[in-house]
């Protein structure tokens, strides 16, 4: 990621910073995979430009600065939500999330609105990809005297059974966002992004290109499984070629000599294959993949057409990224809603939600008008 555009990085940050309400430098430079420094110069930049201001260890908004444009593709705003009213003391909700600064920040915007219109407060736990602390945040946010919580857990998509006890045992409502418990009768209450369906609309995209192979890749993420799920019932479904490419980078960090070797490989395969299409998972593999692509004098969609997963940075691409796109800002609504109905009192019967994602189509695959 360190061949990223500076105006790329620093737009960036900014929908982050005005979707979290905060932004820390060293989050943003393991994310960004640059150095601390270069994040505190874009952070002094965007100072001097009036657009953020500075604090120690990272950002916050100007006050009543407007935020940054969104692509006119991105998901609609939420209207402005009204200042909250002063909460009641059973009405603050507990929100557990794998991270701040990817995925989540558009689910945690979401929830913060809700709360806001509906008179609530919220209190946030962060837990670690790398280092879980699932178990100790929900007893914390337990401790800190949360009326429920909303948990998006890390590891797999199906929670763990140690997990969803130590939800059982608190004593509390609560919502999974974008987890679902393995057994299919747990009696609980989530919202999901249906990622299966999600892969099989930008296969069939392709499809409808006219590409009769389409290859994916993916690195490791609880949504690989179904990305990958869906990407293999859409070349069954329509009589691809299921020969293509299908890679499992695991987890290589962004930028590293690993995840190059990984990348060149996998456009060696499409190439020797006569593969001209692919699925990326996630957006971060997908910006890479095209800047390899250009070192190699190749192009996309020319001779590699490309969609990317999750549309985080899909379009601030060298060649902006089609993207199948989750409605993150959505799923925060439909989960603090749900919650918030909960403790009611009188609350509706408990529900399950499952969310379409979107495929935003841009110049990466082809088939639409150069800008």
């Amino acid at each position: 990621m360190a061949d990223m555009l500076v105006e790329q990085r620093q737009e960036l940050l900014l929908r982050e910073l005005h979707a979290t309400g905060a932004v820390r430098v060293a989050e943003l430079a393991e994310r960004f995979g640059v150095s601390t420094g270069t994040i505190r110069r874009d952070l002094q930049e965007l100072a001097d430009l009036g657009r953020l201001t500075k604090v120690r260890g990272g950002a916050i908004p100007v006050e009543r600065a407007a935020p940054p444009p969104s692509p006119a593709d991105a998901e609609p705003a939420a209207p402005a939500a009204p200042e909250p009213a002063p909460p009641a003391g059973d009405r603050t909700l507990g929100l557990l999330v794998p991270s701040a600064t990817y995925y989540y920040p558009g689910a945690i915007a979401g929830v913060r609105e809700v709360a806001a219109r509906r008179g609530a407060r919220v209190v946030i736990g962060l837990t670690d990809t790398e280092r879980p602390r699932d178990v100790p945040q929900i007893e914390e946010l337990c401790d800190s005297g949360v009326a429920g919580l909303l948990a998006a857990t890390t590891g797999p998509h199906h929670v763990p059974e140690a997990t969803l006890e130590a939800l059982r045992a608190c004593g509390r409502p609560f919502v999974l966002m974008e987890r679902q418990p393995l057994d299919p009768y747990e009696p609980c209450q989530y919202v999901v992004t249906d990622h299966r369906q999600g892969a099989f609309l930008a296969v069939k995209h392709l499809r409808s290109l006219g590409h009769e192979r389409v290859a994916l890749y993916m690195t490791q993420t609880p949504t690989a499984p179904l990305v990958q799920e869906g990407w293999a019932d859409a070349v069954r479904a329509l009589g691809l070629d299921p020969a293509a490419p299908a890679v499992d980078a695991g987890y290589n960090p962004l930028g590293s000599a690993r995840a190059t070797r990984q990348y060149d490989a996998f456009i060696d395969a499409c190439l020797d294959g006569k593969v001209r299409a692919a699925l990326v998972h996630s957006d971060h593999d997908a910006v890479e993949m095209l800047q390899r692509l250009r070192a190699r004098g190749l192009r996309s969609p020319e001779d590699l057409a490309l969609i990317a997963y999750d549309d985080e940075i899909a379009a601030l691409a060298e060649v902006p990224l089609t993207a199948v796109s989750p409605l993150k800002r959505q799923l925060g609504v439909l989960a603090a809603e749900m919650l918030l109905d909960q403790l009611d009192a009188d609350p509706p019967a408990p529900r399950r939600v499952t969310i379409q994602p979107r495929l935003i189509v841009r110049r990466s695959c082809g088939g639409v008008a150069e800008e």
